[in-house]
């Protein structure tokens, strides 16, 4: 007599490999991306990608920012310099309210996205050992991993 789950015919056991296999493949293909999407977020929890006062993120740093953000590998253009003579803009909100320092639990929720962040990239991390280590298709597994990381390189240099 076959169980409720076993309906069609084909076997529980064949449908989870099945399942693993499709859940390694695609892990394997967007493994890049989470990577990417990780770690330069965990950069931009602290706004480390926006030159402030005498900080000065490296241009790389910007640029990964710019991708992460706008799906642009550039650095957004400053505005030149006025001409000399020329008449300064006047300041805005000049003389406004100094801006408050961020609550205790904006503080703590930025700690905790980036230990979010870092666990994600560790687990992705994790993930690509175990496939590229205990598959025994490890050629596909690095065929789906380049192509994970080709896709998107080569779509943010057009």
């Amino acid at each position: 007599m076959k169980s409720s789950g076993d309906r069609a015919g084909v076997n529980p056991v064949l449908r989870l490999a099945a399942l693993r296999r499709l859940h390694v493949y695609v892990g394997m293909l967007i493994a890049p991306s989470i990577l990417f999407f990780a770690l330069s977020g965990a950069v931009q929890i602290f706004r480390l990608h926006e030159a402030k006062g005498d900080y000065r993120p490296l241009p790389v740093i910007e640029k990964l920012g710019t991708l992460h953000k706008d799906q642009v590998f550039a650095v957004k253009k400053k505005r030149p310099p006025p001409p000399p003579g020329a008449k300064p803009a006047a300041p805005r909100e000049a003389g406004g309210p100094p801006k408050a320092a961020p609550k205790l639990s904006t503080e703590i929720l930025k700690w905790w996205f980036l230990a979010v962040a870092i666990g994600l990239a560790g687990s992705t991390l994790l993930g690509l050992w175990m496939a590229l280590r205990y598959n025994a298709q490890r050629r596909l597994m690095w065929i789906l991993l380049l192509i994970g990381a080709a896709i998107p390189t080569v779509l943010a240099a057009l």
